[in-house]
């Protein structure tokens, strides 16, 4: 794996967005809604899998990090994620949130913490994501960003 990811940013209605997310029974519903940024990830030219953020002034919400059936377990999780913190802490976040149904695990090792949901900002549990997408099942996590 290239450790350098190239990182595109797409339009809420890509269709290979849009198909990588159905497949990985992601919300697909709001994606063309103001406030998200979507990206495509490459290693050497070749899709790897896909992220996003809601940015929320010094909070962002994590959205639907997906990786590529052929591509799982070979570190592009991981990568895509740092990449979409570093692309949050460019802009202007101080704390990132997220929420998942299965990949507590994976979000733990990468310094997430769960978190009640009324420990989250207004703006956070605000999202549709939080509202109305994600079932109330869903782990609400956290990673502060260095400063």
């Amino acid at each position: 794996m290239n450790q350098d990811l190239h990182q595109q940013r797409l339009s809420g209605d890509d269709a290979a967005l849009k198909s990588a997310l159905v497949g990985a029974k992601l919300p697909v519903d709001d994606l063309a809604e103001g406030g998200r940024s979507f990206y495509g990830f490459s290693d050497d030219d070749v899709i790897v899998g896909f992220g996003g953020l809601e940015s929320y002034g010094d909070c962002a919400l994590l959205r639907s990090v997906v990786v590529m059936a052929d591509h799982r377990d070979r570190g592009f999780g991981e990568a895509i994620t740092r990449k979409l913190l570093a692309q949050a802490h460019d802009d202007g976040a101080k704390a990132v949130y997220l929420l998942t149904d299965t990949a507590a695990p994976f979000f733990k090792k990468l310094g997430f913490r769960t978190i009640a949901r009324d420990a989250a900002p207004s703006a956070i549990l605000a999202t549709r994501q939080a509202a109305s997408l994600c079932p109330a099942s869903a782990a609400l996590m956290a990673r502060d960003l260095p400063a």
